[in-house]
């Protein structure tokens, strides 16, 4: 079974060759809001997060890393779910108080915090800020001294590199994000100089799209070792410990989705190593953004076109890398290659053309998809890219030739409904 054909299975339906999400037939959805567009399932988003929250220890808390999605619905979904918020922005902060979560239940994380950002976490009365240099935890003291204010600031740690894995390292070289390991001390210390601070724990995050429990268990367990580390340099024990995000989802044929199971049975055997005084009333925090969010999500663009040049065939589409990057390879791929693409009106149909899926844009970078096999594509199909609910288009560059941004449409129970609208080139106009 192919990728296309386990996810289709899996999170969404077929009807009559075409693919329906939460019931609704993707053609009715793409008549009624235009492509190229993104639509999400509400239920798949449920479904996610209820597997993830069965895997964990009940003391693990679950904190939806905004920046994978930010849309203010989605936003809700997971706070209605019970799930925390962890921002890196302060306009990512903006939105999850603007969706309705409570400041103490918002984490904010981020290489590099303005002043003004720092202020603004600190003035709404933020949960937990995140620490990655010493420059930062003094930007931070001389804000809550201007403001008469304290906060709870963890330490993040960028880890040796024995605890490494995934499809993006962010940790163990070097790196702009958190402290080095062998410098923690420094700022833990810098920290505890000031009375407005309170230093609950760690947080670590070492690489991102990891599909090995295996190896986020390696992660989990770095991340304990230097928790204590810390808790000797308070002299006393952690309120917090945040293993950080990094769950993946499978993009490319071949990649196998992460064992939950595993997953947990590593956790649960962790924290079943750890019951001492350092780590009694802990909370422990996942932060996954990547894999609650996007198996949820479809890119929908309209063929426009369908040429040859030079025994080359290309489909080409009314959308493209400008609303998803990461599809085009342009977003951290070394080699290009394809996301799961399928013709979502000719489904189950044989694959009988090897032929390159573009967008509209004048660059050769705007390839979503070289050399798949798909049903001959015909002008006015709907060619689907799916894993797009997570760092689709969020990390694009909209603006890129000045198409409108495209909308975004929740499917739930049957019901869809647009969640953020179609842009204008009246958009286009910054200064009025």
């Amino acid at each position: 079974m192919s990728l296309v054909e386990r996810l289709v299975e899996r999170n969404f339906g077929v009807s009559g060759g075409e693919l329906t999400i939460g019931g609704v037939p993707v053609s009715r959805i793409a008549e009624e809001y235009g492509t190229p567009l993104f639509v999400y399932d509400a239920s798949v988003l449920k479904t996610k997060w209820s597997n993830l929250r069965r895997a964990l220890p009940e003391r693990v808390e679950i904190y939806y890393s905004v920046k994978a999605n930010p849309s203010p619905a989605i936003l809700k979904t997971f706070l209605s779910l019970g799930c925390g918020l962890e921002v890196a922005s302060g306009g990512e902060l903006y939105q999850a108080l603007a969706a309705g979560c409570p400041a103490d239940r918002i984490v904010f994380a981020g290489p590099g915090k303005q002043d003004a950002e720092i202020r603004e976490f600190l003035t709404a009365g933020g949960g937990e800020i995140h620490v990655e240099s010493l420059n930062e935890a003094r930007r931070l003291i001389a804000a809550l001294d201007a403001l008469g204010k304290e906060v709870s600031a963890a330490v993040r740690i960028n880890p040796s590199s024995e605890v490494q894995g995934g499809a993006m390292r962010m940790g163990g070289k070097s790196a702009p994000f958190g402290v080095d390991e062998e410098e923690m001390g420094s700022v833990v210390e810098a920290l505890q100089e000031s009375p407005r601070v309170r230093v609950p724990g760690v947080h670590i995050f070492a690489g991102t799209q990891i599909l090995d429990a295996a190896v986020l268990g390696a992660q989990y367990r770095k991340c304990i070792e230097l928790a204590r580390a810390v808790a000797k340099k308070l002299k006393g024990p952690l309120t917090t410990v945040d293993f950080g995000g990094g769950l993946g989802i499978p993009y490319f044929e071949g990649d196998q989705d992460l064992d939950l199971e595993a997953y947990g049975r590593e956790v649960r055997d962790l924290l079943a190593t750890i019951e001492d005084e350092t780590f009694a009333s802990t909370r422990f925090l996942v932060e996954p953004g990547r894999y609650l969010a996007g198996e949820a999500g479809i890119y929908v663009a309209k063929v426009l076109d369908v040429k040859s040049s030079r025994g080359k065939s290309y489909a080409v589409l009314d959308g493209g890398m400008n609303h998803h990057l990461a599809a085009s390879g342009n977003l951290g791929q070394v080699i290009k290659r394809n996301f799961p693409v399928a013709v979502l009106n000719r489904l189950g149909e044989p694959a009988r053309q090897i032929i390159d899926v573009v967008g509209p844009l004048c660059t050769p970078l705007d390839v979503l998809a070289r050399n798949v096999e798909l049903p001959a594509p015909r002008v006015g199909d709907l060619v689907g890219v799916l894993q797009s609910g997570a760092y689709a288009r969020s990390a694009s560059p909209l603006g890129f030739l000045s198409h409108p941004a495209p909308p975004e449409v929740l499917v739930s129970d049957g019901n869809h409904r647009a969640i953020r609208r179609r842009g204008s080139y009246r958009d286009l106009l910054l200064d009025t």
